[in-house]
């Protein structure tokens, strides 16, 4: 058994973590980390845990010598103390946005405040399995990707790898309330949020950058919150090359996607769920992607959806430690999801 911690384990993303790590079958949890909540019984903060864990949050400072870490921190502020957290696992898996770009100019660019560990960049490998399981199988420094940029690479990076976009592509995505935390401010209130499609984001999302990396496709996005508590879904409109149709789209995601757990090509004519739809994911490490052409323009419309909270951070985070030490990659990771919901 290995012995894993968790910090920044009272928000969303890191009750989702305690969550599958309790029930995992090869790791222990021996330490849940929140300043916020320190004293705490971790059951009291995640009710779905009762009966679970005895655990009691405590001081990141308390933090001792494990062999698994998950930093369920905040965007700009894991950096600084990313040196620290290195001396205490050997693998140390980071689920903010601190460690996902390769440019630290970028970074700054798109987060606002130049980058404090730049010297660390290269080396962490980009935690998306369907993408670098090879690396990720002696990655000891990860970081995984952003809920909205998980979906956008997994619907763009098929058809970009064989050469069927021309030019760039647009990404509307769509997201639930849990993907703004759970310290989020006024206008995440129910009555502000309730019944709303608010645009928080309509131009230069950050998650553009990390798309661009791993694509190689110039993306522009617009991302607009709605009324569900989880779930992402991405409509990515791109030009096709000369000679590609739907037949070229559709085998080339049979091509990319052939034997990966996770990922279910979902484009059919008729029926309720025809394209993918993240209601059916919730809880689930699923991601569901789809297509719509239209061959009078040439173009066409890519669909991801997935639960921000699973396969768009801690599920991703559970897969790729997986990977790393040779387990199942399903190990921990085997709820379909729910239908109805």
């Amino acid at each position: 058994m290995r012995r894993v911690a968790v910090v920044g384990a009272a928000g969303y993303v890191g009750g989702e973590l305690l969550r599958i790590l309790i029930g995992h079958p090869h790791v222990e949890v021996v330490v849940a980390c929140s300043r916020r909540q320190a004293g705490r019984q971790v059951d009291n903060v995640h009710p779905n845990l009762r009966g679970l864990t005895g655990l009691t949050f405590v001081e990141p400072d308390a933090l001792d010598c494990v062999d698994v870490l998950f930093l369920a921190t905040q965007h700009t502020q894991t950096m600084g103390a990313i040196h620290g957290f290195t001396r205490l696992a050997k693998q140390v898996i980071d689920l903010s946005a601190d460690f996902r770009l390769s440019d630290p100019e970028v970074y700054r660019r798109y987060y606002g405040v130049p980058h404090q560990a730049a010297e660390l960049l290269g080396d962490f490998v980009y935690g998306l399995p369907e993408l670098h399981r090879d690396r990720l199988r002696s990655a000891d420094r990860v970081a995984v990707p952003g809920c909205m940029a998980t979906a956008a690479i997994l619907a763009l990076h098929p058809l970009a790898a064989a050469g069927l976009i021309e030019g760039g592509a647009s990404v509307d995505a769509r997201t639930g309330s849990s993907g703004a935390g759970a310290t989020a401010g006024p206008e995440n209130l129910h009555a502000e949020r309730s019944g709303s499609m608010r645009v928080f984001a309509p131009v230069r999302h950050r998650h553009e950058a990390e798309i661009a990396q791993q694509t190689g496709v110039a993306v522009r996005m617009t991302a607009t919150g709605v009324e569900a508590v989880r779930g992402v879904q991405v409509l990515c409109r791109a030009s096709l090359a000369d000679g590609a149709d739907e037949r070229a789209v559709r085998q080339a995601y049979r091509r990319a996607y052939a034997g990966e757990p996770f990922i279910r090509i979902v484009a059919y004519t008729r029926g309720l769920y025809r394209l993918p739809e993240p209601k059916i994911l919730t809880g689930s490490n699923f991601c569901d992607v789809g297509f719509a052409v239209d061959p009078a323009s040439r173009s066409a419309v890519l669909v991801a959806a997935l639960d921000n909270l699973v396969k768009g951070s801690a599920g991703n985070a559970v897969q790729s430690m997986n990977i790393r030490h040779g387990w199942p990659e399903r190990a921990g990771l085997e709820f379909p999801g729910l239908h109805p919901n």
